[in-house]
């Protein structure tokens, strides 16, 4: 019988129960973040990019989507803009960490053995490791030895031929693509009612020394918060990301699980 949803939220408990009981089904957790995308799109993207890939993924193989995590670490100004962009809303690292652990324990007390947290905020990346690596310490001092993590980000499957075709002027590297042609073209492509690319800024790719500075000093982020243009972000992009993406991860899943 083909799987009604894909969301844990959405089932009854007897239900939930049945399905993650066994340990079989996967749970796909997003981890994202509330911050500034620019003057063109919301402060949710990172929430609503990774429960999607997510989505597609758990139909894929099996598996349930649990909510999302809405908050995410502080945003670095080399990837994100900065932490003191307004609308951008963030956890202390031990915050998240110890949200996680929490979470990745009630999981496996509810008996799910298969995990993947499908991050969608590049600063979150350390502490999603930090949280996994103090659950599974204190998991096994309970005697469960058998749960299995994937972490991945969705971007990191978009391969050197993919780029070539997504940025034909070149690209700017990942770091720099907050708010930019890759997260504007999947929104595009999934939410278009959340974009509007008549407000989208041209900027030149935001230039940083090589070290940091804190506090931070805002001058050195466009004033748009983008760190690249998204100028160049298009549906048909994002539909080429949605493909090689959701390909990247399922087959990671099956490969792992």
């Amino acid at each position: 019988m083909p799987q009604k949803t894909a969301f844990a939220s959405e089932l009854a408990w007897p239900d939930y129960h049945a399905a993650v009981s066994g340990g079989a089904t996967p749970i796909l957790i997003p981890i994202g973040s509330m911050e500034q995308h620019g003057h063109h799109m919301p402060l949710h993207v990172d929430v609503l990019l990774p429960t999607e890939f997510a989505r597609r993924a758990a139909l894929a193989v099996g598996g349930l989507v649990a909510p999302p995590f809405t908050y995410g670490y502080k945003s670095h100004q080399k990837s994100g803009g900065g932490n003191h962009l307004p609308g951008t809303t963030s956890l202390d690292g031990a915050t998240l960490v110890a949200a996680l652990r929490d979470v990745i324990r009630e999981f496996a007390r509810h008996g799910v053995r298969k995990l993947c947290l499908v991050n969608g905020h590049y600063e979150n990346s350390w502490f999603i490791i930090e949280g996994i690596d103090l659950a599974l310490r204190e998991l096994r001092w309970d005697g469960i030895a058998d749960m299995k993590i994937v972490v991945l980000s969705y971007w990191d499957f978009v391969g050197d031929d993919d780029i070539a075709r997504l940025y034909p002027d070149g690209f700017p590297g990942w770091a720099l693509e907050h708010g930019g042609v890759l997260e504007t073209s999947l929104m595009l492509a999934l939410y278009p009612q959340f974009v509007d690319l008549a407000r989208a800024v041209d900027v030149q790719p935001a230039t940083f020394p090589p070290y940091d500075v804190y506090p931070v000093k805002p001058e050195w982020t466009p004033a748009a918060g983008t760190l690249s243009s998204p100028r160049e972000a298009t549906a048909e992009k994002g539909e080429l990301l949605l493909e090689v993406c959701t390909r990247g991860i399922v087959d990671a899943l099956r490969a792992e699980f």
